[in-house]
């Protein structure tokens, strides 16, 4: 595991790793892992500076795990005690852009457990008869805001539970601070931190080799003195590799800067070689816009937007508006006449466009670093049209540029300001995706988060998952009304992966529910096509069943509709029937009066069984049952007696235009002449009891309380080609988004 033997397998003729071009003792201590070798640790932390090679090192190491990519690589050619068993491919969660919870769950998936919990998953790994092996790359780029310090959940919530599983075989990539974290609960023997910029792991004859080969002219190098003459060349890239002190991105940095601007280098001149060669990232930035002839402020404001860039990347009609306001002057002709400068450090993205229907899903993908494989990987969200993104090569570079500006909170105001002036009229419906889901995630840094959460338009455009991480970064005590409305309703919003339409008819509900109509109201201001506009809301809990009755216009009914001035009476001055919800409730609830129960479990005249999910709920009881009277359209209790409500008979409710069938949680609304759904319902608790009214308001009960909606898609028309059947039943209607899971 040393230098020396490092020396001895290329004395033996070895072909090193193609794809690494070294690292030999850390591939054979992480194939004796993968082996499962007497005496090897279940567990590795691999760690190092950001720069040395722990992500190519990741991604080497799964080639030669997964049966595909073996068959590419020279495996009869190589150290043999660097090369893993032919096993299965491990699972490989990559971490980029998710949440620990989204990683979590992907291991779930990938292993096909049935566990409903979190907790359940490390139940269900810790009982395999076999042990399972996961590979988990890239820990310090998980999250979708980089300010809420995913990686550090990630550790606690997902990998040490992992690591103090029996039956898995794990190896992370993790940042320096956090790996003794990760294994500092494990018993002696079972875990192991290899620690690439430690003297045991160094590879300076890998660096050696990697500078060699990149001033290669075989290789897609210039044709210069000293890279078509072998010695120069070696003797060039030994100085490289002695000036990078061990740190790949910077020896990288050095020869690209190199090749793209050879004039006026002399590597003979050996007195000028350490202040033309960068022993850092810092110095290969300055390095770089000195040989080019500019100015390494400059190119440092140039790269600053993306330095601070969220996601996939930066859309490049962004970069130059906010290197701008960055510089507090208009920066258009430093990037007309600077594309040269910035080119070492920029690679472009082919990035997913947000698609309201695909935006929010999980899609296959590559991997980081080039297409590892792994067998549980897959893309970061995105769906739709291919749109031009640029971020920086490396996470290091971010890491020097946002290191030397004076404020980081003030560049990130100045960020978040110009995104706000790129909004057209600031409808978030014609925002660039990436203001409106990565917006948050700069005013979080910024401070000024709490501020931007009043506008129920960004929360229904913005990506569920990315606002919501950035929200539950801020101290709950610092939030509005609308924004604990909105955290508690994110969990159903990035379950459903619903899209921007859907998410606005959630949101709406949930604020109605909360008490803050003006929010729901201005989301139907907004544009949105809703299928339902929510009328009321009681937190009412125990509702076992709901009924649509209505209540006569004489006696009490007729007598409370007086006196509040009904608008709805007839012609002639009668009154006409008042819509109501019967709701079946716990005996002594405020307001509820007892219905005496038949000797076949219905009411006496009341409609406590209209509701079919509550069918046989009286049955086998004594006495009556609660109900609780609630106008159907306004948001009052009726203090009337419920047996004087008259629910719909059979006939009325099959001639009804809407039907509606549910399961434990979700709910269809379909239209019976054409068996279309036209409003799909789901709910973060347990559906306890539904009804629809004729004329299509929905009152669904749940664990958390009672809500009406009125339903406002258009039924659509019947079909013209005659029916097979006449009528239907809720139990034929079609299975719809959410399919049955009754």
């Amino acid at each position: 595991m040393s230098a020396s033997e490092e020396g001895n397998a290329r004395a033996a003729g070895y072909t090193p790793h193609p794809y690494i071009g070294g690292r030999s003792p850390a591939l054979r201590a992480l194939a004796a892992w993968r082996m499962r070798w007497p005496g090897a640790p279940r567990v590795i932390a691999l760690t190092g500076n950001p720069g040395s090679g722990r992500s190519r090192l990741i991604t080497g190491f799964l080639m030669m795990c997964d049966p595909d990519y073996r068959k590419q690589l020279p495996l009869d050619d190589m150290d043999p005690a660097t090369v893993p068993p032919d096993l299965p491919a491990p699972a490989v969660p990559s971490p980029e852009g998710r949440t620990a919870a989204q990683v979590l769950w992907l291991l779930a998936d990938h292993f096909e457990l049935s566990a409903a919990r979190s907790e359940d998953i490390f139940t269900e790994l810790a009982g395999r008869e076999e042990p399972v092996t996961i590979v988990v790359p890239d820990v310090d780029q998980a999250g979708p805001v980089r300010a809420a310090n995913e990686p550090a959940r990630l550790i606690r919530d997902v990998l040490k539970p992992l690591a103090a599983t029996e039956t898995v075989q794990l190896l992370a990539d993790v940042p320096r601070e956090l790996a003794a974290e990760l294994i500092a609960a494990l018993p002696d023997g079972q875990a192991q931190i290899i620690d690439l910029d430690a003297p045991e792991w160094a590879d300076p004859q890998g660096l050696l080799l990697h500078a060699e080969t990149a001033l290669d002219p075989a290789l897609g190098a210039p044709e210069l003195p000293y890279t078509t003459d072998p010695s120069a060349r070696r003797a060039l890239a030994a100085a490289m590799a002695e000036r990078a002190g061990g740190d790949r991105l910077t020896l990288q940095l050095a020869v690209q800067s190199l090749l793209m601007q050879p004039e006026g280098f002399d590597p003979a001149d050996a007195s000028l070689l350490p202040g033309l060669l960068p022993g850092g990232v810092g110095e290969a930035l300055d390095l770089h816009a000195r040989r080019l002839g500019a100015d390494p402020q400059v190119l440092r404001l140039m790269l600053a937007p993306l330095a601070f860039a969220e996601g996939e990347g930066l859309p490049v009609q962004l970069l130059g508006p906010l290197a701008s306001a960055l510089a507090g002057r208009d920066m258009s002709q430093d990037f007309a006449d600077g594309m040269l400068l910035a080119a070492p450090f920029v690679q472009p993205v082919e990035a997913s466009a947000d698609d309201e229907d695909a935006g929010e899903g999980e899609g296959e993908g590559e991997e980081p670093d080039g297409g590892a494989p792994g067998a549980a990987s897959a893309a970061r969200p995105g769906g739709g049209a291919d749109r031009a993104l640029l971020r920086l090569v490396h996470p290091a570079i971010a890491a020097e540029i946002r290191s030397g500006l004076p404020d980081v909170r003030d560049a990130q105001t100045k960020i978040a300001m110009a995104l706000l002036e790129a909004v057209p009229q600031q409808d978030w419906s014609q925002a660039d995706p990436y203001i409106r889901d990565h917006l948050a995630a700069h005013t979080l840094e910024a401070g000024l988060l709490p501020q931007l959460l009043t506008d129920p338009g960004l929360f229904a455009h913005a990506d569920p998952v990315t606002l919501r991480a950035a929200i539950e970064a801020v101290p709950l005590e610092q939030l509005g009304a609308p924004a604990r409305t909105y955290l508690r309703t994110a969990p159903l919003l990035t379950r459903s992966q619903a899209p921007a339409t859907m998410r606005a008819a959630f949101l709406e509900t949930a604020f109605v529910e909360d008490g803050l109509t003006p929010y729901a109201q201005a989301l139907h201001a907004r544009g949105f096509t809703l299928p339902w506009r929510t009328l009321w809301s009681v937190p009412l809990t125990g509702v076992r069943a709901v009924t649509i009755a209505s209540l006569p216009p004489d006696g009490e009914g007729a007598a409370a509709d007086a006196a509040e001035g009904d608008a709805s009476a007839a012609a002639g001055g009668t009154a006409a029937p008042r819509a109501v919800a019967a709701l079946l409730v716990p005996e002594g609830t405020p307001g509820s009066r007892t219905v005496p129960i038949g000797s076949d479990g219905s009411t006496d005249g009341g409609p406590a069984q209209g509701d079919a999910a509550a069918q046989g709920s009286a049955e086998g009881q004594s006495g009556g049952v609660a109900l609780l009277l609630h106008d159907l359209h306004a948001p009052q209790y009726l203090d009337a007696d419920p047996s004087r409500a008259v629910q719909p008979s059979e006939e009325e409710r099959a001639a009804a235009p809407l039907g509606f069938s549910r399961g434990a949680d979700y709910l269809r609304v379909w239209a019976r002449a054409s068996r279309e759904v036209v409003a799909a319902l789901l709910s973060d608790s347990p559906i306890t009891g539904a009804d629809l009214s004729f004329d299509g308001v929905l009152v669904v009960a749940t664990e958390r309380g009672v809500t009406a909606r009125q339903i406002l898609a258009p039924v659509p028309a019947a079909p013209t080609v005659p029916a097979q059947r006449t009528g239907t039943t809720d139990a034929d209607a079609p299975h719809g988004l959410e399919g049955d899971h009754s």
